[in-house]
C-alpha cells in the first residue's frame, strides 16, 4: 500500500525528482530557440500552407458538390 512506504523511499523519490528537473534544465539549455526573424518566417510559412490547403479542399468540395448536383438532377 502507499501508506506503507518508508521514509527512505520518499527521500529517494525526492532525489530522483530533483535529478529529473536538473537534467531537464540542462537539456533545455541545448535547445536552439528561434529568434524573432525565424519565428516570423516559420509562422508565416505555416499560415500560408494552411491557407493553400484550405482553399484546395474548399475547391474540391465545391467541385464535388456541383458534380453530385448534376448527377442527381
Amino acid at each position: 500500500m502507499i501508506f506503507e512506504q518508508g521514509c527512505g523511499e520518499v527521500a529517494a523519490n525526492d532525489k530522483s525528482l530533483t535529478k529529473h528537473f536538473k537534467e531537464m534544465r540542462q537539456e533545455l539549455k541545448k535547445v536552439h530557440w528561434p529568434n524573432r526573424r525565424e519565428l516570423t518566417l516559420f509562422t508565416s510559412m505555416v499560415l500560408v500552407t494552411v491557407l493553400f490547403i484550405g482553399v484546395f479542399l474548399w475547391l474540391l468540395d465545391v467541385g464535388f458538390t456541383g458534380l453530385l448536383k448534376l448527377i442527381f438532377q
